[in-house]
């Protein structure tokens, strides 16, 4: 599955790993200028791969002024600093980038080697991301953006079998409109309408490694304390406690395997609001409704007073019919409802 390319590509993550020995970009200095520098990528009917690929390596320093020469003429293409997806050459080392692997676009061969400095240009300033955090960010930009685009420009499909519906709103299919039609005015600039492209998928890029900077990365930070802190809140290190409510289950699992925990962690405790907490059974994956370990089955689909009494719990709200969340108004009737369920067979 094409899904998996990182782990069946392991060149990507090598090269990012190194980028730095191999010159991956030109040391830079506020002092330094650099003048007409030129970014080389084919003209005619443009794809997202070298749309994106051309705008993440504006967001550089050395590229950041740089005119986009738009040709397949090959003395053209020599006079340019840095070439994407034309020109019959994958080069790193002369900067040249039309791909031949199955697994990457253009978009993605640059992101192999640029990826990280163009996450942490877009990074805030004033809280750069630690080598670590880069790292996760870059992984995760890859698998929740790029590989999509990677995936479309290579025409592999999502499944082994044939799909029952068709997604046209992805953003490849987006920029593929702005190209003019067979049949329209053939006069159209798309030179301009290729920095239109370039803007579409900006905002596409930006928000999502933005998505993963200020909201995803803490998140994680989040859990991990959680995790680190669990045995403070049961003494069985199988109760996490959130003080509000945000997405954890991609991060339990992340860190649960880079912490050598295993599967122990089965409820999940958190402030839903003012006197509403919750105490969530954790899934076997993080998009399943199948749990590691279900609320107390005696419990399902039952109701406030009724639920109190079954339970021998005060103050529940509910459980859900297939007992992979139930409520309580206090964080201790919470907590036993957890515990209580931990023991059940």
């Amino acid at each position: 599955m094409f899904r998996n390319s990182l782990r069946l590509f392991p060149f990507l993550f090598r090269v990012s790993v190194k980028h730095s020995e191999l010159g991956a970009a030109r040391p830079f200095s506020k002092s330094t200028y650099f003048q007409n520098m030129k970014i080389g990528t084919h003209d005619g009917v443009f794809h997202c791969d070298e749309v994106l690929a051309c705008f993440m390596l504006k967001q550089l320093p050395e590229y950041k002024d740089a005119e986009i020469i738009r040709t397949r003429d090959m003395q053209k293409l020599k006079t340019c600093d840095i070439v994407v997806d034309v020109g019959a050459e994958f080069n790193h080392e002369t900067k040249r980038y039309d791909h031949h692997q199955r697994e990457l676009s253009s978009a993605g061969l640059i992101y192999t080697y640029y990826g990280e400095q163009v996450i942490q240009t877009i990074a805030p300033k004033e809280c750069p991301l630690l080598p670590d955090d880069l790292r996760i960010i870059y992984k995760k930009v890859y698998e929740n953006f790029i590989e999509e685009i990677d995936a479309i420009d290579n025409g592999v499909p999502m499944t082994d079998q044939e799909p029952k519906y068709k997604i046209r709103t992805h953003i490849s299919n987006r920029v593929a409109r702005l190209n003019p039609e067979w049949n329209s005015n053939l006069s159209i600039n798309l030179d301009e309408i290729f920095k239109k492209a370039m803007k579409l998928v900006s905002e596409e890029f930006l928000y999502v490694t933005n998505n993963f900077i200020s909201v995803w990365l803490p998140a994680r930070d989040y859990v991990k304390s959680s995790l680190e802190n669990r045995f403070e809140v049961h003494d069985s290190g199988q109760i996490l406690e959130f003080k509000e409510r945000f997405p954890w289950k991609e991060h339990l699992f992340d860190l649960e395997t880079e912490m050598g925990i295993g599967h122990e962690i089965k409820f999940v405790l958190f402030n839903d609001k003012p006197s509403s907490w919750r105490v969530q059974a954790v899934p076997v994956s993080p998009y399943s409704f199948v749990t590691r370990k279900p609320l107390h089955k005696d419990w399902w689909g039952v109701r406030d007073e009724m639920l109190s009494e079954v339970a021998g719990i005060k103050n529940c709200i509910f459980c859900h019919s297939t007992g992979f969340i139930g409520g309580n108004t206090s964080r201790q009737g919470a907590l036993e409802m957890a515990v209580a369920s931990l023991k059940a067979d």
